[in-house]
This record gives structure tokens, sequence and C-alpha cells, in this order.
């Protein structure tokens, strides 16, 4: 790109939003700095803009695992799965929504420590993640055979409605009973 090619400030967003557009999968912010010949702070300050923008439109700004991509609206997903043909999102099994939030808040997570804290053998609901491509595997942990690390995948925050795990609620860790003034032991 000759300097005279190189997007003012102002046409910033759109270069970018073109580029993540264009762009099949998610893209980590130093390519589109790479493309834009612009620094990774500028590069930021535009992704910044680009998300204001399309907060009130069909498209949205997703990062997750260091990456970004436009994906559309959560709001439209019935509209844009009727238009395409899809069947509508199937639901997930209570077992599938428990195993999904142990990963989302816990990752990188081994099924081992998943069984663990259901207390159940996951085998089954992490084959069904996997498929549903919600998890995916991220690597490999440290230790007695190595067991396989998963994790939430872009999928997983599209739908669930979400740019970044970060808007996940907060843990709240507390067991009912310590609501209720109780502390869930048994008095002897």
């Amino acid at each position: 790109m000759s300097e005279s090619e190189n997007p003012t400030p102002v046409d910033l967003p759109s270069a970018l939003e073109a580029l993540l557009f264009v762009s099949a999968e998610p893209v980590q912010p130093g390519q589109l700095a790479v493309a834009l010949e612009i620094s990774m702070a500028a590069v930021e300050e535009g992704l910044k803009a680009l998300e204001s923008e399309l907060a009130s439109r069909g498209l949205r700004l997703q990062r997750h695992a260091g990456r970004v991509q436009l994906t559309t609206a959560p709001e439209t997903a019935v509209l844009v799965e009727r238009f395409l043909g899809l069947e509508a999102t199937s639901r997930l099994s209570r077992a599938a929504l428990e195993t999904l939030a142990i990963i989302a808040y816990q990752q990188p997570i081994t099924r081992p420590y998943i069984d663990g804290v259901r207390g159940v053998n996951s085998d089954g609901v992490m084959k069904s993640l996997l498929g549903k491509g919600l998890i995916q595997e991220v690597g490999r942990a440290e230790g007695p055979g190595r067991p396989i690390l998963y994790g939430t995948t872009p999928d997983f925050l599209q739908h669930f409605g979400l740019n970044t795990l970060s808007e996940l609620p907060p843990l709240n860790l507390q067991r009912p009973d310590a609501e209720n003034g109780h502390d869930g032991l048994l008095k002897g």
C-alpha cells in the first residue's frame, strides 16, 4: 500500500470492517496491523470505533483467544436461521449446560477434572459439545498421561450472544444452603 492508499483515521473502522468481512476465520489484530501498515495501537483504536458503530446494526465484533471476527448480532439469530433455512438451534441438555459452564469458567480444563466436578462420566456430553463446535481441544496438560485440555470456541460465544468471555456473568460459588444462614453441614 502506498502512503496515499493508507486509510485515514476516519476510514479505519471501514477498512477493518472490510478485512474482517472477507476473512473466513477470526484474525489476530497483528494481522490487521500488517495488512493496513499501521500500529497495533491504531488497530485497537479502530476496532473499538468499529465495535461502537456496529452496536446498533446487525453485526457484532467478537473477540476470542486473542482473535477478532465479525458475527451476526445475537438478536438476529432467528431471522438468519429462517432466511438460510437452518433448523432451529438445538437445545442443550442440563448435563451439556453444566459441562459447558465448567469449561467456560475454568478453561483450559481436562475431562477428568470435569468428571470430578460433576461427579459423573462426561464422555458423551463432551462428544456432543465437540460435535456442536461449542468446545475444542486447546492443548495437553503437563502431568501423567498428558490429558487433553478443552476450551470454548467462538461458536460458544455466538451461541450465547457474547462478544468475549469477560461478558460471562460472575461466578457465584456460594452454596444455596449458605444463603439461608446454614453452612450445609450436618450438626451432630
